[in-house]
């Protein structure tokens, strides 16, 4: 059912030989490229039009607008299940604890007397938010877009989430519902590569943003790759991911499910365990097959995800080497079970997020620990974060030096300007001083 990779007995390699033995998901934006280039194209020439003729292909069914009316904003958050608006609304609550306090602060430095630079952050103006809608439902994807773009000030808010059939094209209601409890009015039946290009280019329905967020198949992915320089984008996000770092004393039934909850989400999701213990190894592959047999997705996501050359379990000697395996892995999510677990996991380099302990399941950041779920995937976690409010934000340095202040480093400008053999750069301030340099 999932396959094993014994790294035991060997000095385990640097870099990228070490990742190139590690399981991972084959994701090749780069030749979805062609495939979304002229659907992009399509919508920049035709708009709304465009999109809807798309939606209508891909997604079966034709709307008569892109833009969902308000009333069926408000009807989908009336008619919601009370234990579903009950457990958005708190998963709402704890994201605002987390995002709210890590907005930053304008930030003064004085350099020297009479020259200071000034850091100030600003939100980005408008930002266009994606919420997948294919084979699972995702309100909670709303939550951690919505939350974070929110508490860095953004003004202009537009999600957007595929037309479904069951629900006359419109997005799914729950989805809807979760716009309405944020207080976000302006949605779009539009998935897919279609919705990535309305928001680069516009439409007579959908003003133009400046930067894109959110996770999604292998056609967003490459849109926004393609369009990426036109709209700033958050990441390409791939299959989505989870690493299990145990040693003896974690419990084979907590691996096993949480092993299985990540490969529901898609044949494509990967699911890692690294251990250096064989028993445990054993004893959660047993712990698999009843597990998966009392839950749904089985045949269709479940097993090939977890029978896919992006699942294994990896045996290493020892945690020195467990560390070393997920840090080239650089999982989206971690998950650290063993012993001390907490000093294990302030040793990780390289992951989305990271899960300390028994009672920290991924399953608990999908929804609930306020953290952000949409994560870097593929390895990115070495270069890349997660959304965050930073996500919204852009540095501006202002710079404000008196006539002393720059009189008293005219001629180091000058001097590096003539080294860079840029003399105008240099000319630019001797004519400040009368085309002389300032003595020191």
């Amino acid at each position: 059912m999932i396959s094993r990779i014994d790294l035991r007995g060997n000095t385990l390699p640097e870099g990228g030989a070490l990742r190139d033995l590690l399981p991972r998901a084959e994701f090749d934006v780069e030749a979805a490229l062609e495939t979304v280039r002229p659907i992009c194209e399509d919508v920049r020439h035709r708009g709304s039009e465009a999109v809807i003729e798309w939606g209508e292909k891909f997604d079966g069914v034709r709307v008569g607008s892109v833009r969902v009316p308000a009333e069926a904003i408000a009807e989908a958050a009336e008619r919601l299940d009370p234990a579903v608006r009950a457990a958005l609304e708190e998963s709402i609550r704890r994201a605002r604890l987390v995002h709210r306090e890590q907005r930053r602060t304008t930030h003064t430095t004085q350099v020297v007397p009479g020259g200071t630079v000034t850091e100030k952050w600003v939100p980005v103006e408008r930002v266009g938010l994606y919420v997948p809608g294919g084979r699972s439902v995702y309100p909670s994807s709303v939550v951690m877009n919505v939350v974070p773009a929110q508490e860095a000030g953004v003004e202009g808010i537009a999600v957007a989430s595929p037309p479904q059939k069951d629900f006359g094209g419109l997005p799914h209601p729950t989805i809807l519902a979760a716009c309405a409890l944020l207080g976000v009015d302006e949605v779009y039946a539009a998935g897919g590569a279609q919705a990535i290009a309305m928001f680069a280019y516009g439409t007579a329905d959908c003003p133009p943003v400046n930067l894109v967020t959110g996770p999604g198949n292998i056609y967003v992915a490459a849109a926004k790759r393609l369009l990426k320089g036109r709209i700033g984008i958050d990441a390409e996000a791939g299959p989505t991911e989870i690493a299990i770092l145990a040693d003896a004393t974690a419990d084979p039934v907590h691996v096993a499910a949480d092993l299985i909850s990540q490969a529901e989400h898609d044949p494509m999701a990967a699911a890692v365990l690294v251990t250096d213990s064989a028993e445990l190894a054993d004893a959660t592959e047993a712990e698999l097959k009843p597990q998966i047999a009392a839950t749904k997705h089985v045949t269709d996501r479940i097993e090939p995800a977890l029978a896919g050359r992006q699942s294994a379990i990896v045996l290493v000697d020892d945690l020195e080497a467990g560390l070393k395996v997920v840090d080239a892995y650089a999982a989206e999510h971690l998950e650290i079970q063993t012993a001390d677990a907490s000093a294990v996991a302030a040793r990780v380099r390289n992951a989305g997020a990271i899960f300390v302990g028994p009672w920290s399941p991924v399953s608990l950041g999908d929804y609930c620990a306020g953290s952000n779920h949409v994560l870097p995937t593929g390895g990115c976690a070495c270069h890349s974060s997660g959304l965050s409010v930073q996500s919204f934000l852009r540095g501006i340095h202002i710079v404000d030096y008196t006539r002393d202040a720059l009189a008293e480093v005219t001629h180091h400008v000058v001097t590096l300007a003539e080294a860079e053999d840029l003399p105008a750069h240099g000319a630019a301030l001797k004519a400040r001083f009368g085309w002389k340099v300032p003595q020191q």
